[in-house]
């Protein structure tokens, strides 16, 4: 990948917007995601994280504005690991993974090698439905990558993990992009996105309240973490679920 490959973004958000008969759930969202860099997504529940990232992978339509990616051409342009993610009953880690490799024209050692890199190769022949709940979204992201989409989207990947499961979710994201893939994440872990994120997008109220590096909104809120800079930009009450509504 050339220099120029790693400062052109390979996604690019512009003035999204979605809403669910009268309620507006994203308003005038814009930001980018560039190749070799984590770009998180963080806010409050209700915020609009999920309904972002299902408009960035295709899973719905915008009510306005655009998404583009502007990767190279790739057979899977875009990975995506959804929040909880399922496997068929009765099939091994390594049957899963490899009826999907075989969809890309990959073979079932390319499936073993893509659990051998998130640290699972050991795993192959469990089950599905014996694996852990951390176990699981490691094979999700080794499904993820299957077919080496340039940009990998990750719905909250580290959700009701215990920490030792959750720091190396992360770290896997972070060695994606040693080779210059892009990784789109949201999550609630704001220690581990502040240690982990080259970009974040801080979401309140289905806006970008805050974007920029994790020290740059450190900065521009005089606070001493990103968990007291999310705090101090999201409005009213960190722990309540809101919805903003048709006025």
């Amino acid at each position: 990948m050339t220099e120029q490959d790693r400062t052109t973004p390979i996604l690019t958000i512009e003035e999204l917007e979605h809403t669910y008969g009268r309620v507006t759930v994203l308003d005038d969202v814009s930001f980018a995601v560039d190749p070799g860099d984590v770009t998180a997504i963080i806010g409050p529940n209700g915020s609009g994280k999920t309904t972002l990232i299902r408009g960035v992978v295709g899973l719905h339509e915008p009510s306005g504005g655009t998404v583009r990616y502007r990767g190279p051409d790739a057979t899977r342009p875009i990975g995506y690991l959804q929040q909880r993610p399922a496997f068929r009953p009765g099939q091994t880690v390594r049957e899963a993974l490899a009826f999907y490799a075989a969809l890309v024209g990959e073979t079932e050692a390319d499936a073993v090698a893509r659990l051998e890199r998130v640290g699972l190769g050991a795993e192959a022949d469990r089950k599905g439905e014996a694996l852990s709940g951390g176990m699981t979204r490691l094979v999700g992201i080794a499904q993820a990558t299957v077919g080496d989409p340039p940009l990998i989207v990750l719905d909250e990947p580290a959700s009701g993990l215990d920490p030792g499961m959750s720091v190396r979710i992360f770290e896997v994201a972070e060695e994606l992009t040693a080779a210059g893939t892009a990784v789109l994440l949201s999550s609630h872990d704001l220690s581990l996105v502040e240690r982990t994120a080259d970009r974040v997008a801080l979401l309140d109220d289905g806006s970008v309240a805050q974007l920029g590096t994790p020290a740059e909104i450190r900065a521009e809120l005089g606070a001493d973490s990103l968990l007291a800079a999310f705090e101090s930009a999201i409005t009213g009450d960190a722990g309540t679920v809101r919805v903003r509504g048709e006025t």
